[in-house]
């Protein structure tokens, strides 16, 4: 009998698989980050507990590409500042991916805020202009002219936090209390630029990062990173706190809070 693909994968394929997603040389993307003072009472509103604001209420977009062989691919996210028992990060509220393998493992491994959408950096000698879009929309560009070389930093560990959870098959919240995930990044920069410019955030229903205005550019900056990442679960987190932010997560709510249609298949 032809082997059946969707059949049980051996315990030698699984081995294997595990070991080659072990093994991956450093991936190099190309991206720009930009940083800016926001209004620290909308930064403090998108947090969900146990997460607190930090003394600052700091944006960061990452509108980046990886030239991957076969398979270029496009990441971004946009996160605020955030704290958690003494350890300061970020707290991604979007994250836009070009393919849905990047989409799914970081939704259903870390929790992480990921969705379909376009993401682009371009360069022309030295104008450099990076957008995230859905929807037809480019809710964040950031535009600018590169005004020379910056020092490298050394390698650096940051945190992102997530919150995992299922929602409930009934549509009544969770299946079970969700869990807050620290997710720690080695970082690697063998090349970084400064960037002289501009943030664009535009209005969409979706992806609403314009309510966390732009009052003050910290800095804009384009660079060749490599990071790797691990996560771990620090605590379970009240159900009932956590819900009021879940629409962060999906773009018609409704789809997990009233559950699934009768008939539907």
């Amino acid at each position: 009998m032809a082997r059946i693909r969707y059949g049980a994968r051996s315990e030698a394929e699984i081995a294997a698989a595990r070991t080659a997603s072990s093994k991956l040389p450093d991936i190099w993307s190309t991206g720009v980050v930009a940083v800016w003072e926001s209004d620290p009472d909308a930064v403090a509103a998108v947090l969900p507990p146990p997460l607190k604001p930090t003394g600052r209420p700091l944006v960061r977009v990452n509108i980046s590409t990886v030239d991957l062989p076969g398979y270029p691919l496009g990441a971004g996210s946009v996160a605020v500042a955030a704290e958690h028992a003494g350890v300061a990060g970020w707290y991604p509220l979007v994250m836009p991916m070009t393919h849905e393998r990047a989409l799914i493992g970081g939704r259903e491994v870390f929790g992480e805020p990921k969705k379909l959408g376009e993401v682009q950096v371009t360069r022309d000698g030295l104008v450099v202009r990076a957008h995230l879009a859905r929807h037809g929309i480019a809710f964040v560009e950031v535009r600018g002219a590169v005004s020379g070389p910056l020092p490298l930093p050394e390698p650096t560990r940051k945190t992102d936090f997530y919150f995992k959870f299922l929602p409930a098959v009934d549509g009544s919240g969770f299946d079970a209390d969700p869990v807050l995930v620290h997710c720690v990044r080695n970082e690697k920069i063998r090349k970084l630029e400064a960037v002289t410019g501009d943030v664009v955030l535009r209005e969409s229903m979706y992806d609403p990062v314009a309510d966390l205005p732009v009052r003050s550019l910290v800095e804009i900056t384009l660079g060749e990173k490599t990071t790797d990442q691990q996560g771990r679960v620090v605590e379970r987190v009240s159900a009932q706190a956590l819900l009021p932010y879940i629409h962060q997560r999906y773009d018609d709510p409704a789809q997990i809070l009233d559950g699934p249609p009768e008939g539907s298949v």
